[in-house]
């Protein structure tokens, strides 16, 4: 039997507001989040591969609503000056290590994270860099605050101080 007008009108009132509940109940949870742009970064004699979050909007999404992260994989974030970052894990469903960096790649300080945590995590002292990777990776591979982080067009080498 077809549908009059006004019948239809209430379908589609009440699919939209199932929808609508779907969504506020969690299907919402397939926000698009892509890949970014990656760089690769060494850590001693380990080599990441880092997307790279360097404008407002790819740093507010950082890895929200992402399921992994490849072998040795994270995202670094850029920041156009030097500031007390500080990070949560709103929407982040993978536990994560965080190494805030100085200027010359420096690790500040590593802080853990657990998924969907709100309270924040920040650097010891402004920082223009930070770098996740799976929570637990820095301890995993022997890379510790204090040692630094490696790519000659991010990090440039240390001139030698003369004497």
């Amino acid at each position: 039997m077809p549908l009059t007008a006004r019948k239809q009108m209430k379908l589609g009132h009440w699919l939209t507001g199932c929808a609508l509940a779907v969504y506020a109940l969690g299907g919402h949870s397939q926000v698009s989040n892509p890949r970014l742009p990656m760089i690769e970064l060494a850590a001693g004699i380990h080599l990441i591969r880092a997307e790279v979050a360097a404008d407002p909007g790819t740093r507010t999404m950082g890895l929200m609503y992402r399921e992994s992260l490849g072998r040795n994989e994270g995202m670094l974030f850029v920041f156009n000056e030097r500031a007390k970052e500080c990070f949560w894990m709103k929407n982040t469903r993978i536990p994560l290590s965080i190494a805030f960096l100085a200027d010359d790649g420096l690790i500040i300080n590593i802080a853990e994270m657990t998924p969907y945590d709100e309270s924040s995590h920040c650097a010891a002292q402004p920082v223009r860099f930070a770098l996740e990777m799976e929570r637990g990776w820095f301890v995993r591979h022997g890379i510790a605050a204090g040692q630094r982080l490696r790519n000659p067009q991010l990090f440039p080498p240390r001139s030698p101080t003369r004497p």
